[in-house]
């Protein structure tokens, strides 16, 4: 079949006259072509599951009690809780969102200095819904060439039947995709109900709505628009590369000189420009690391594809590092093309260099702050207690002469359980503590009940008995108490009094 290209840009007047190029350039649209290979396999793998967990993960549900959502994965801004499975994380514990954060942004930049950018080309969700679009695109209006034709041909019933199919099912897709980022935020079944029969909440369609657009323009028609200009990863990852980082690569030292597959003289590289036409974001890969270039690694089984019809050795486009680029073109400098060639500069390659300071400091990184995160997980309590002291008045003067400080004990209590706990008072001897509304022990010591998941709120009164000589300023401490007697939390404030 013969080869479509896009069709040349035609240079102003003012370009060709020698007047500067303008700093604007109108977009050259890329028609990425179908591939199959070991990596375009990986690639599918990776999509499905990405899709199948954002799709699929609000529908699992996950039994906590009753009167608890029973949605695995849920954001629940109402309650002001996150629920993932068992795990409940409460607002005062966003400390382990941000530990998620940094240990996913040491992650990323570990597997960069290992891969280069593996996540952009295989994980990144601009990757994964683009690559969705296009297969749509492909089987609505073919391959490369089938689209560039449609695209070049005027207006007709075909033209209009098959872009209107395709962006019909872009939209559905959005659509999906929007509405399954607002079931992590709602019960999926109720909000799915709601939507489908008009009746959810204006909030809810307008994030519907955003993430729907957003989909349907970033992953239809921005593209490689968003890898190139948008996503700031591509200024800096360069940063986190080394010789010894497994990145897309054109042997050079194999492939040069360029030319015709039965002539004499000239390496592998047939120009085909095969690797070209599967490039997502329509750069050469032989032209070397580019900042355009995502990783994906299509070029590979582009180019193993045209190596295997021509009886040639695969890997002319590999993963493979600097260092051993630099190695075999010093292997087979001077060297005519042929099998002596690739036998020389195969055999100067070495394994890559996994562990490497910057990859040892990642990993002590990341074992530190997934350490530090689990301990602190581990040893989280299950009931919190805080002290807030009246402020107005700050004390009260008795009519026998006593003071009298008033607080309100906040207890919050993270499972689905009711415990009830004894509350203690630590401080100098004489001090007479009271909780109103609460039951007593057999000690004497105010009994506070608790609700499931929530925070209940008790009016404490502590006396000091008139003559009992404090200071204005003496610290005290409340001490919970489980049923053994065990102190399970306590809380220190002071109490306050006139000046002696």
């Amino acid at each position: 079949m013969s080869r479509i290209e896009p069709p040349a840009r035609v240079k102003p007047a003012a370009e060709t006259a020698g007047a500067p190029a303008p700093l604007y350039a109108s977009r050259q649209k890329v028609y990425p072509k179908a591939v199959s290979g070991r990596v375009r396999r990986a690639k599918w793998a990776i999509l499905a599951l990405c899709l199948g967990l954002y799709y699929l993960l609000p529908w699992i549900r996950w039994d906590r009690g009753p009167d608890a959502p029973n949605q695995a994965v849920l954001v629940d801004m109402q309650h002001a809780r996150l629920f993932f499975f068992w795990i409940e994380i409460w607002p005062q514990e966003v400390y382990y969102l941000t530990g998620l954060l940094v240990l996913g942004a040491i992650g990323l930049f570990a597997a960069t200095s290992l891969f280069g950018r593996v996540w952009c080309g295989f994980a990144c969700p601009q990757t994964v819904w683009t690559d969705l679009f296009l297969w749509v695109e492909r089987r609505i209006q073919g391959d490369r060439n089938a689209r560039m034709r449609l695209d070049q041909q005027p207006w007709s019933g075909e033209w209009l039947r098959r872009k209107a199919a395709t962006h019909a099912a872009w939209l559905l897709i959005a659509a999906a995709t929007g509405g399954a980022w607002i079931m992590y935020f709602n019960d999926a079944p109720t909000v799915a109900r709601e939507l489908l029969t008009l009746q959810a909440s204006g909030t809810v369609w307008f994030f519907f709505g955003l993430f729907t657009f957003t989909t349907y323009l970033l992953a239809g028609w921005a593209r490689e628009q968003v890898c190139t200009y948008m996503c700031p990863w591509p200024r800096f990852q360069a940063a986190m590369l080394d010789e010894n980082s497994l990145v897309v690569s054109y042997r050079a030292w194999r492939g040069e000189p360029r030319g015709k597959a039965k002539a004499a003289g000239v390496g592998d590289c047939v120009d085909c420009r095969a690797c070209v036409h599967v490039c997502p974001t329509g750069i050469d890969i032989r032209d070397g690391q580019q900042l355009e270039c995502i990783g994906c690694g299509l070029c590979i089984d582009a180019c193993d594809d045209i190596m295997r019809r021509l009886g040639r050795e695969k890997g002319l486009v590999a993963f493979e590092t600097l260092a051993n680029i630099a190695a075999s073109e010093a292997a087979t400098a001077g060297r005519a093309p042929g099998p002596e060639r690739l036998a020389r500069g195969m055999a100067a390659r070495r394994a890559p260099r996994f562990l490497r300071p910057r990859t040892i400091v990642y990993a002590g990184v990341l074992a530190l702050v997934s350490a530090v995160m689990l301990g602190s997980f581990l040893l989280r309590e299950t009931v919190g207690l805080a002290v807030q002291r009246d402020r107005a008045p700050l004390f009260v003067e008795l009519s026998d002469g006593g003071i009298r400080n008033a607080y309100t004990l906040k207890l919050s209590n993270r499972t689905r359980g009711t415990p009830a706990f004894a509350v203690a008072l630590d401080g100098p001897a004489g001090l007479r503590l009271v909780v109103q509304d609460a039951e007593t022990d057999a000690g004497g010591r105010p009994v506070l009940t608790t609700r499931p998941d929530g925070i209940t709120q008790w009016r404490a009164l502590v006396t000091a008995p008139p003559g009992l000589g404090l200071s204005d300023s003496t610290p005290i401490a409340f001490r919970l108490l489980d049923a053994r007697g065990r102190a399970v939390e306590s809380a220190r404030s002071v109490f306050l009094g006139p000046k002696p």
